[in-house]
């Protein structure tokens, strides 16, 4: 069984989501058979690469709330967080564009690291006072580094913008046309959805179910069909 979890690496939902997700892929019986992927999703497009402003700034602008609502809200997501065990820094954390993360992530896919890539981005952005945003590609080469890719490689990927760009936006795209206007977004099969941090029994349901769901192929007719297989063909009988 195939899970896909569209989600951005500014998302704080999704660093909460992705740990309920685990929690109930971790006591589900047929978790070695399900494969998980990452897919792309920007919460700010349109965000220019060098501009990085406060958490708490970027709240009160786009949501127009006061900096105390804003505040609330960062410290009410920490208690979301610690409960699934998460660090959260609540204050001093910046806000930024994130396509060269998800670019750095379809490579990472490629060399069968992108989950660990994924955690590492999340614990740098949520949990650890340096910035993924403000320190520019070395931090993310670092980090890319820390899951298992080679440094040189991935600095080479981050100097060229159009390596992976399409992939990233062939994620965002197919998002769309699944009706995703908001992450996390968990696609079981292409089957079933999930829309948000839900709670994990949530996710050990949909789990269940979309595995329930998977029925065994079913013959139309398989007498005296000819074929081939591993000991040769069937030869016509006249």
């Amino acid at each position: 069984m195939r899970v896909e979890i569209w989600s951005d690496i500014a998302c704080p939902w999704c660093y909460v989501g992705k740990a309920r997700f685990e929690k109930a892929l971790e006591a589900f019986p047929h978790r070695d058979q399900v494969e998980v992927v990452h897919r792309s999703f920007e919460l700010d497009p349109g965000r220019a690469k060098g501009d990085v402003q406060p958490v708490l700034a970027m709240l009160t602008k786009k949501y127009g709330m006061s900096e105390a609502q804003a505040q609330s809200g960062e410290e009410n997501l920490g208690a979301q967080a610690a409960a699934e065990g998460l660090d959260y820094r609540t204050r001093d954390r910046d806000h930024g564009n994130t396509f060269d993360m998800h670019r750095l992530l379809h490579f990472a896919k490629e060399h069968g690291r992108q989950d660990e890539l994924i955690q590492l981005l999340y614990r740098a952005n949520f949990a650890e006072e340096r910035s993924v945003f403000s320190e520019g590609d070395e931090r993310l080469v670092e980090l890319a580094a820390e899951a298992g890719l080679d440094a040189e490689a991935a600095r080479e990927v981050l100097a060229d913008p159009a390596r992976y760009a399409d992939e990233v936006r062939v994620d965002e795209r197919e998002a769309a046309q699944l009706g995703a206007n908001g992450v996390p977004f968990f696609v079981l099969d292409r089957a079933y959805g999930v829309s948000g941090a839900q709670p994990a029994e949530v996710f050990t349901q949909a789990l269940t179910q979309a595995w329930g769901d998977r029925s065994p192929l079913k013959l139309i007719d398989d007498g005296g069909a000819q074929a081939c297989g591993p000991d040769g063909c069937a030869v016509p009988q006249q």
